[in-house]
This record gives C-alpha cells, sequence and structure tokens, in this order.
C-alpha cells in the first residue's frame, strides 16, 4: 500500500505545485495585457497601476496557497522526516508571511480586522 501512495502523492504535489505556478504566471499575462489594453484605450492611467497591482497580489496570494499545499502533501506523504517538517516550518512560514503583506498590501488591514459598521 505505501508503495502506490508515495507515487501518486508525489504526482499530486507535483500537480498541484504546478498549477500554483500556472496561477501565477497567468494572473502576471494577464494583468499586463489588462493594463496594456486599458492605457491602449487612454483610461486614466492614475487607476491602472492600482489595478494591475490589485489583480497581480490576488493572483500571488491564490498560487501561494497552491504552493503550500503542494509542500504539505509532498512532505507529509513522500518524506516525513525531521529534517522535512522543519523545512516544511520554514517555507510555510515565509509563505505566511508573504501572504499577510500582500493581504496588508491590497486592502490596507490586516486579514483579521473586519469593516466595523457603526453602531446605530
Amino acid at each position: 500500500m505505501v508503495e502506490m501512495v508515495k507515487p501518486l502523492a508525489e504526482w499530486c504535489a507535483a500537480i498541484i505545485e504546478t498549477l500554483g505556478i500556472a496561477i501565477i504566471a497567468a494572473v502576471a499575462v494577464y494583468a499586463l495585457a489588462l493594463a496594456a489594453y486599458r492605457a491602449a484605450k487612454a483610461a486614466e492611467s492614475s487607476a491602472i497601476l492600482p489595478e494591475v497591482r490589485q489583480r497581480l497580489g490576488r493572483g500571488i496570494l491564490l498560487g501561494l496557497e497552491f504552493l503550500v499545499a503542494a509542500d504539505i502533501i509532498h512532505t507529509v506523504a513522500v518524506e516525513l522526516t525531521f529534517e522535512t517538517v522543519g523545512v516544511l516550518a520554514i517555507i510555510v512560514l515565509i509563505r505566511t508571511f508573504l501572504s499577510f503583506t500582500l493581504e496588508v498590501e491590497l486592502t490596507g488591514k490586516w486579514p483579521w480586522q473586519h469593516d466595523r459598521k457603526p453602531e446605530s
């Protein structure tokens, strides 16, 4: 049974990792193409850059989630040692930090901060 799980987990991790990379690349190309299109249509140039940053940031966040999932699958199902768990912990910590900073950059607030409605 273990002989079947390990290759399947390696394939799943590779597919999910590839999907994460493809998402980041596709969103980057889309954001740049949309910016070029809007610039060619003589849209307001001051609005183009923030929109590109928003789209690109969201794509990076989504891609990072897939990459973290692939790392977790690979570590837990394929190569479970103290060294790989430590490396996974560092990778997840770095990617989580990146996710939080991107979220703050995109929305201007921490992920756990909600819009509070004024009490009437």
